[in-house]
């Protein structure tokens, strides 16, 4: 279509502006053809009438639509001109705080005057290795792109950086630097990256200083060669310089500085070190004042020094030389102070004794006299004599200043020849990237040769650009093969001929420079005769013959011929340069050392005018005499600037443009005529005009049939995408050169995409007026019919309301009658029975007491009778029992006087041995008569006692009953008192009544009155009362309540803090984990450094090494504890005289690498340390809240102790009995003491009941000890001497000389035997009661005191208040459950020590007795009856061996079995069919039954092999998933069972007893536990770095680039970027690509039997992966945010979720690691207007950081027209609430974090000894035993 006629009514278009340059406009009439205005309005609302000029009749710009503003890349704007490019820089900068822009090739930079985080280490490694157009630009993204294409095309690349003063060159060059460094790393161990990155604040020290425009202005430019070797690592790095200002020496304008190493030693001279400098403040020098601002805000000088003097160290520049530049640096300073006088007009002279000459004079090692000869003099030379001049006070001080400047140029290159001596390497380099900070396009208002020579620069490379783009134009149309014809661009080949070519600008300056009489006045008449009517570009201003006027690419500029002549020249007094030559100060002379071969000057002569002075750094390649003249400056920078065109024509160059937004250094504050102005000069708009003459924007089929969809209909959409999409666009756009199909893309001319756009928005907007027509009709019925039955309901419910109200009237009336017939009816009757009651109580309470008086006199003389009766009875029956206890404790003493007697007689029998034999005769007899006299008397007893028992009971009650009765009596004879006291009084009372009968009757009614109104107040106030009562038992119930919920918060508060305290334990315990984890990373890289240095020391020296190289000495005595020392246990020869020759290679790094081994040694050993302590405290803690499992484990330690309190209770009960005999005996010997039923009667009784049971237990034990005795006496014969040693020796010696008693005597010993044991055991009971007496004891004298203690803190709790006295208690019972836990944890670990104690005593009794059992089977076998005994044969059959679980193995087999079973097995094929975990059961069972052969050397070997085995297979194939995963689930069960069978209680619990008898008994291996399970880390890190290099590529275009829900995101246009892909397409990955690759990370751990809960651990790493890398993309690319592409995200995320269901890992934590990218993805769909919208993503967003939400907020995109895009102020209100949150400022998530890992013990139900190896191992040397 025409382009006049996209001029309709309501489009926006772009008029001119004087002060925004550029303003929006609205059409409010549609254009016709002829018209000669425009009627627009303004945003502000005001209508304007824009005029056409008449001759050319150009339409003012159209405005691109609203979602193509702020677009990364500037070529996708439809509309390509110079307002488009200003409006989307400024919304890119303004609104959505983003610096960098592309346009096309260039990458624009504006500087924010503001420190960014947009340049850590976290996004350098989110740039790493992605394309430029799928991030967001930055100078990363540049930098990225020139790394790739380096190492893909094989050419060096350049990144050209350009720029005003203060647009940011020096700051970008020096990320650009940083990036390489990081990414690339070094080759060797020089750190050359850290040395390249040195030299910056080394050049900006020297190079930079304060201007108006920068605090940091680079004045100079530089070339920097940063070299890389063939694997692309940085190796080292070149500098060249171009133009020093040298004038800024000795001149400043207001507001500015000079150079900052000036400031810097300034700043430092009070330091001691610097004292010899003999400098003092900036002030007090000529040239650190003039500037007046020697201080620059938020900078430290002093402290900038020593940051300088740390980069010169690390470039090898020492301290001496340091000093000696510092001392330089301080002589300028000093000659600028000296002061020339006048003497007369033509001559001057320095005041003799300058104390400043002086101090320049011993700094720089010169003769005061010589130097103020000179610096008032000059030597003229003619052809045959020498004249000496004198020179004026201003030529004096010119010449002073050209020498300063000339000593600080000197300076300056020797500086830069030393900075890249120390980057050289002897590493061959094998290509380089070039970065270039050079100075832009200068113009001011008095130009002089310094801009001339900078404009020049930049015109050479503006026509290197204009060139560059051409090409890739034309190439991309080439590829694209679609016509094209030659696009007409600006060629300022003509304005370079002007400068450079023959009989130029130049050739004419130096031409005049040779001429003896040449001045400005004369070289400008030259320019003027030659060029000004040849050549269009060369203009002559009007009012100015000393000026001319060049049309440079960017703007007119006008110089000022005056200084040409003498900046070109650059001469210095040659005497004053024979002076310091003569120096005795060496680096003085080493700085003019080579001034007689220098082909350049590199100072300049004296000069006020102009605005700078400038130098170039010598180019030492070319020679000349020194008679001869000197190149100029001018022809110095031609050819240096040759040089440089020369390398970049050579390279790939990347352009990098900055931008100053302001001149007055504010944030974020954009000025349009500047940005414009600098667009200009930079050639940015140059790139949008190439862009825009040809076909600037392109879309692939598919993005253009994505995008434009909506624009087809049904029968247009074909199966082939191309064809459908040439059809569609013939049919929308009408004139074929509006657009090419290419092979894959479509090309547009400037404007169809908008035109294309509109068609787009006006067919989805007309689908959005029927879509709101529908759905408005629908909700407009709907509400309808709601109110319609809302108004029938009122009515239905009003009307029922209004009959029960009349219903309601008629019941109350009605129910008024009745209340009131009832209420007259009860009060008539409540009247009467108050009088009848009154009545019949006078009558009952009189007749009453005439009866109770006559019964009472009655009742006393019955009582009295049996009163006397009982008395009497009683006094008699204490007389009896008096002489009854008498006469039993008589009998008592006789009967013990004659039993002492008795026991007298037979001991003294017992003594002799006759005695005994008498006694033995008949013993048997004896015992059974006893037997049966003891069972008489017990029955006998029984009788007996049955029969007291009765009495006594009898007694009891009678006893009992007669007390009562007399108590009773008692009581009635008291009443009687009382009730005859009272009749008297009563009689007394009752005449008195009479009497007042009268005088009551008649105040009867009195008082009857006064008793209503007393009955009426009292009502009132109980009224009253009761009210009262109410309100406080309310406030009763509301304190109780509210003490209820102070103590519920107190009791939540308590519960909260000790939850937080356990979270923070948690959190210390998993980050002490995770650094211990990278310790061990950053151990195992060292490892393999460590190898990989003796490998490539080993080559070096061509040494043979037939065997394994042993580390160093310390390095294994370091790892001796952990079994790292070796590979294999037993080394050759060979291998020893290898590492000899090997460690006299490099001593110095051996011993370096020796001691970081060390180093990092003690640092795991005290990570592991404190790992341990904060698990312990961990456990504490836990163990607050397990009270049910110390109760269960407190059960456990009662029952242990169950059989011991038993007996204690039976020794207890002996030691009661025995005292309560003895008190009974002993006590008071009355009358009657021995009578039945007595106490001491009942003693004896239970004494004898007790010794007739024992006799019984007695007699049990004589029969066993018989039939011991029996078998004892049958086996003599067939025992050795040895198995007599249970018994005592003179036992054994007493039976056999008794071979033939009778078994009486066998008895008798066994019975001696048993009296023996019996007494033994009585001792030892006696001591464990006085052991457990004290222990009591001591356990009352605690109770006590903690009694007075919790008296004492009850005493102080009742001071508190409830709240204080409530916190008091709850702290106190918490302090005492856990002083309680921890003694009761203590007793647990005591007693499970002493359990594995007496188990593995139980172990070895065990392992004896059956060996002893075996001797005596063999034992029992005569010898001669093996002899005689003829040797039939028999058929046996062969019993199935009994397998113990271990396998045998020779120790030369050892590395054969390593071997086979884990440098040679392979996950797939053999281990596919195995067992899971079979190698780690081959090689356990190896080992126990090395451990049953107590063979260490055999185990510490096996162990060590197979741990170096895992290692070197992990290493050589650490890049295949399925052998890291094989090897950790084998690792990890070799682990488990380490603990299974260690014989630890705690690991045995779930073992059978078989298992339990596998268990290890000769080495305690926890040692090598922590080494196997450090390897085990390592290995999860390895299998972690697998999967990640293998999901990583996956990530972005599965979750962000893939359209898994088709047709939801709409395609926005592309710019250049997105079609100049850095690499090929690889294929598009989509979810369900990462789907099944997690379904095979999952599949093949679950085949290769990995823990369930490692298993989780992985899979959540996965997830956090996955999330982490796609929020960081999410955050760096501008085209993912918007509403579409957050409802993929949370599509995509459902899909990973419903894996995680599928595969039972909820529970896992994986989910929670996606909550950042699920609710960044809520973030893009959510309102995003008003304040509750604000507060609702605040309370929605917690697992985001605020730098994050606010960069999704600037990012936010609209896709399409109907979306809006986030204002300012809501951002600003998001950061404004979100301003408390406290947290980390980091935008980017750690993509490369690892989550600590643990392997939680799982023990397997697998029984060792059913275990076959198959044969496919190759393991047939292996033995089961």
């Amino acid at each position: 279509m025409a382009a006049s006629e996209l001029y309709t009514k309501c489009a926006r278009v772009w008029i001119p502006d004087a002060e925004e340059v550029w303003k929006s406009a609205e059409l409010t009439k549609d254009y016709k053809g002829g018209d000669a205005s425009l009627q627009l309005m303004l945003e502000d609302g005001k209508s304007i009438e824009h005029k056409l000029d008449p001759k050319t009749k150009n339409l003012p710009y159209l405005r691109n639509p609203d979602i193509l503003v702020g677009e990364n890349d500037l070529t996708a704007l439809s509309y390509l001109h110079e307002p488009a490019v200003l409006h989307n820089l400024k919304v890119r900068f303004m609104d959505s705080k983003l610096i960098y822009t592309y346009c096309g090739i260039v990458l624009v930079a504006i500087n924010p005057y503001e420190t960014l985080p947009i340049y850590g280490t976290d996004i350098i490694s989110a740039y790493s290795g992605q394309n430029m157009g799928d991030m967001d630009p930055h100078i990363f993204a540049v930098a990225e792109e020139a790394y790739k294409q380096m190492a893909r095309d094989e050419r060096n690349q350049s990144i050209i950086v350009s720029g005003e003063s203060g647009a940011g060159k020096t700051v970008s060059a020096k990320y650009a630097m940083r990036y390489f460094a990081t990414v690339s790393g070094s080759a060797s161990e020089a750190n050359v990256e850290e040395k390249v990155l040195a030299s910056n604040p080394i050049m900006e020290a020297i190079g930079n200083a304060k201007t108006t425009r920068n605090d940091n202005s680079s004045r100079f430019g530089k070339y920097i060669e940063i070299g890389f070797d063939a694997r692309y690592r940085i190796i080292g790095a070149n500098m060249r310089t171009y133009l020093l200002e040298k004038s800024r020496v000795v001149f400043q304008a207001d507001e500015e500085r000079n150079y900052h190493i000036f400031y810097q030693l300034c700043a430092s001279a009070h330091l001691p070190e610097y004292k010899t400098l003999k400098l003092g403040g900036a002030n007090d020098f000529l040239y650190t004042r003039q500037g007046r601002s020697p201080v620059i805000d938020g900078v430290d000088d002093s402290k900038e020094l020593c940051n300088t003097r740390s980069a010169f160290t690390l470039l090898g520049i020492n301290e001496s030389y340091q000093m000696g530049l510092f001392q330089v640096l301080a002589a300028i300073l000093h000659l600028g102070n000296v002061e020339i006088k006048e003497r007369d007009s033509d001559s001057s002279i320095i005041p003799p004794n300058n104390h400043h000459l002086t101090a320049f004079c011993e700094l720089v090692g010169v003769t005061y006299q010589d130097m103020s000869q000179w610096l008032c003099h000059r030597k003229l030379k003619t052809a045959t004599e020498t004249y000496v001049k004198t020179l004026s006070r201003l030529q004096a001080t010119n010449a002073r200043d050209a020498l300063s400047k000339h000593i600080y140029a000197k300076l300056f290159n020797w500086i830069v020849e030393h900075v890249n001596k120390a980057l050289i390497t002897n590493v061959k380099q094998h290509s380089f990237i070039g970065v270039l900070d050079i100075y832009g396009f200068e113009t001011f208002e008095i130009n002089s040769f310094e801009q001339f020579c900078i404009n020049y620069a930049n015109e050479k490379l503006q026509q290197q650009f204009n060139m560059h783009v051409f090409k890739l134009e034309q190439e991309e149309y080439m590829r694209e093969q679609i016509p094209w014809t030659l696009i007409d661009f600006y060629d300022n080949q003509p304005c370079i001929n002007l400068i450079e070519a023959k009989m130029g600008i130049l050739d004419l300056l130096d031409e005049e420079c040779k001429m003896p009489k040449g001045s400005d006045d004369s070289w400008a008449q030259k320019l003027y005769n030659t060029h000004l009517k040849t050549c269009t570009l060369f203009e002559k201003p009007r009012m100015s013959n000393r000026a001319f006027i060049i049309q440079h690419f960017a703007d007119k500029v006008e110089y000022q011929c005056d200084g040409f002549l003498e900046k070109n020249k650059d001469t210095v007094n040659e005497e004053q340069i024979n002076v310091l030559k003569a120096s005795k100060f060496d680096l003085l002379v080493e700085l003019f050392r080579d001034e007689e071969k220098a082909t350049s000057p590199t100072g300049q002569v004296q000069g006020t005018g102009g605005r700078t002075r400038l130098s170039v750094k010598p180019d030492k390649g070319r020679d000349s005499s020194s008679k001869e003249h000197k190149k100029t400056v001018g022809c110095q920078f031609r050819n240096s600037l040759q040089m440089l065109m020369e390398t970049l024509n050579a390279t790939t160059p990347h352009y990098v443009r900055c931008i100053k937004p302001n001149d007055f250094k504010q944030a974020f504050s954009f000025d349009p005529k500047r940005a414009v102005q600098q667009l200009r000069a930079c050639g940015v708009l140059e790139t949008i005009r190439i862009s825009a003459a040809g076909f600037p924007s392109r879309w692939t089929y598919q993005e253009f049939f994505s995008r434009y969809r909506v624009l087809m209909k049904q029968k247009d959409v074909l199966p082939d995408k191309k064809l459908t999409c040439k059809n569609v666009l013939e049919k929308l756009v009408q004139d074929q050169d509006k657009y090419q199909f290419g092979k894959t893309k479509i090309f547009f001319r400037a404007g169809q995409v908008a035109y294309l756009e509109k068609l787009r928005a006006d067919k989805l907007r007309a689908a959005c007026i029927r879509i709101q027509k529908t759905i408005r009709c629908w909700l407009a019925r709907k509400k309808y019919l709601r109110k319609r039955s809302a108004a029938i309901t009122i009515q239905r419910f009003t009307r029922g309301y209004q009959a029960r109200c009349l219903a309601k009237f008629m019941r109350r009336t009605q129910a008024a009658t009745v209340i009131q017939k009832y209420q007259r009816m009860y009060v008539e009757k409540k009247r009467y029975r108050q009088k009848q009651a009154a009545a019949l109580a006078m009558q009952t309470i009189l007749r009453a007491y005439m009866a109770r008086q006559k019964y009472q006199g009655l009742l006393r003389q019955k009582k009295a009778v049996i009163i006397q009766k009982r008395v009497r009875g009683w006094l008699a029956r204490c007389w009896y029992k008096r002489c009854l206890r008498s006469i039993v404790y008589l009998q008592c003493c006789i009967r013990r006087m004659r039993a002492r007697r008795e026991l007298k007689k037979l001991k003294i029998e017992a003594r002799s041995v006759e005695h005994f034999k008498k006694l033995n005769k008949g013993m048997e007899n004896k015992i059974m008569q006893l037997q049966r006299k003891i069972d008489e008397q017990s029955k006998e007893n029984r009788l007996v006692n049955d029969k007291l028992v009765g009495l006594e009971s009898s007694y009891t009650v009678e006893s009992e009953r007669m007390r009562g009765e007399l108590t009773r009596l008692r009581g009635v004879e008291e009443d009687n008192k009382n009730k005859a006291n009272q009749v008297s009084s009563l009689l007394e009372e009752l005449e008195k009544l009479r009497k007042e009968l009268s005088s009551t009757q008649q105040e009867k009614k009195t008082i009857e009155d006064w008793a209503q109104t007393y009955k009426n107040e009292m009502e009132k106030m109980v009224s009253d009362l009761r009210d009262q009562n109410g309100l406080l038992k309310t406030e009763k119930d509301d304190l109780n309540r509210l003490i209820q919920e102070q103590s519920q918060q107190m009791t939540e508060k308590m519960t909260r803090a000790i939850a937080q305290e356990t979270q923070q334990l948690e959190t210390d315990l998993n980050e002490e984990r995770s650094r211990y984890q990278n310790l061990l990373t950053e151990h195992l890289r060292l490892e393999e450094k460590y190898d990989d240095l003796k490998e490539e020391m080993a080559l070096s020296s061509h040494v043979s090494k037939p065997g394994h190289r042993r580390t160093d000495s310390t390095h294994s005595s370091n790892e001796s504890e952990y079994t790292y020392n070796s590979e294999y246990a037993e080394l050759e020869e060979g291998s020893r005289a290898a590492e000899d020759v090997t460690r006299g290679i490099d001593t110095s790094l051996t011993l370096k690498l020796q001691k970081r081994l060390t180093e990092l040694e003690q640092e795991k050993q005290s990570l592991r340390n404190e790992l341990e302590n904060k698990e312990e405290q961990f456990q504490r803690a836990r163990a607050r809240d397990d009270a049910e499992f110390k109760k269960a484990r407190g059960a456990e330690l009662e029952y242990e102790s169950l059989k011991r309190q038993e007996l204690e209770s039976e020794n207890k009960k002996l030691k009661h009995d025995l005292a309560e005999m003895r008190k009974s005996l002993l006590g008071d010997a009355a009358t009657g003491a021995g009578a039945p039923g007595s106490p001491a009667y009942k003693v004896l009784l239970e004494q004898l009941n007790a010794s007739c049971e024992e006799l019984e237990v007695r007699k049990e034990e004589v029969l066993i000890l018989r039939s011991q005795l029996v078998s004892q006496k049958e086996a003599m014969h067939h025992k050795d001497e040895k198995e007599t040693m249970t018994e005592p020796s003179v036992y054994a010696d007493d039976v056999s000389k008794l071979k033939d008693a009778d078994e009486l005597k066998q008895a008798y010993v066994g019975l001696k035997d048993t009296n023996r044991l019996l007494e033994h055991q009585l001792q030892t009971q006696r001591r464990t009661y006085d052991n457990e007496v004290e222990s009591l004891r001591g356990e009352l004298q605690t109770v006590k005191e903690e009694n007075n203690r919790q008296q004492q803190l009850l005493a102080q709790n009742l001071q508190l208040p409830p709240e204080a006295r409530i916190e008091a208690s709850l702290q106190h019972e918490i302090t005492r459950l856990t002083n309680e836990n921890l003694d009761l944890m203590e007793q647990l670990e005591k007693q499970d020590r002493t359990i594995r104690k007496l188990k593995k005593q139980l172990k070895v009794y065990s392992k004896r007795i059956g060996e002893m059992g075996a001797g005596q089977a063999e034992g029992q076998t005569s010898p001669g009856q093996m002899v005689d005994e003829p040797i039939h044969p028999v058929n046996i059959p062969r019993r199935e061996k009994d397998f113990q679980g271990m396998l045998e193995y020779k120790k030369e087999d050892e590395l054969k079995l390593v071997k086979n079973l884990i440098l040679e097995l392979k996950p797939r094929g053999v281990a596919v069919n195995l067992i899971p975990g079979l190698p780690a059961y081959i090689l356990f069972m190896c080992l126990r039954h090395a451990d049953y052969v107590n063979d260490d050397q055999k185990v510490r070997t096996l162990l060590t092999s197979t741990i170096n085995s895992i290692k070197k297979i992990l290493k050589k194939r650490g890049d295949d998933f399925e052998m890291v995963s094989f090897w950790l689930a084998n690792t990890c069960r070799f682990l488990h069972c380490l603990k299974q069978y260690s014989g630890d209680e705690a690991f045995m619990k779930h073992n059978t007893s078989r298992q339990n008898e596998h268990c290890l008994s000769n080495f305690d291996l926890a040692e090598y536990r922590q080494v196997i399970s450090d390897l085990a880390i390592q290995i999860y890190q390895q299998l972690i770095k697998c999967m990640e290099n293998i999901l990583w590529p996956m990530i972005v275009s599965g979750m962000l680039e893939h359209e898994t829900i088709q047709g939801v995101s709409g395609v926005k246009p592309t710019g250049l970027r997105k079609r100049t892909s850095s690499i090929a397409d690889e294929g598009t990955y989509t979810l369900d690509s990462i789907i099944r690759q997690l379904n095979a990370f999952h599949s093949t751990m679950c085949q290769h039997g990995t823990d369930p809960e490692l298993i989780k651990q992985v899979v959540k790493q996965q997830f956090y992966i996955v999330g982490a890398v796609t929020l960081n993309n999410l955050l760096l690319r501008k085209d993912m945010c918007s509403w579409s592409k957050g409802m993929q995200i949370r599509y995509n995320v459902s899909q990973l979720e419903e894996w995680l269901r599928d595969k039972g890992l909820m529970n896992c934590g994986a989910k929670e690691t996606l909550e950042p990218l699920i609710q960044a993805a809520q973030l893009l769909q959510v309102k995003k207007k008003t304040d509750e919208d604000a507060e609702a993503i605040c309370s929605m967003c917690l697992a985001l950081t605020t730098a994050q939400i606010v960069k999704v907020l600037n990012l936010y995109t609209p896709v399409n027209e109907f979306e809006e895009r986030v204002s300012v102020a809501f951002i600003r209100t998001i950061q404004t609430r979100l301003r408390d949150r406290c947290e980390s400022p980091q935008l980017l998530m750690d993509a490369k974090m690892i989550y600590p890992v643990t392997f939680p013990f799982n023990p397997s139900s697998l029984a060792l000894e059913t275990i076959q190896i198959p044969g496919s191992l190759n393991l047939g040397f292996l033995t089961r035993v």
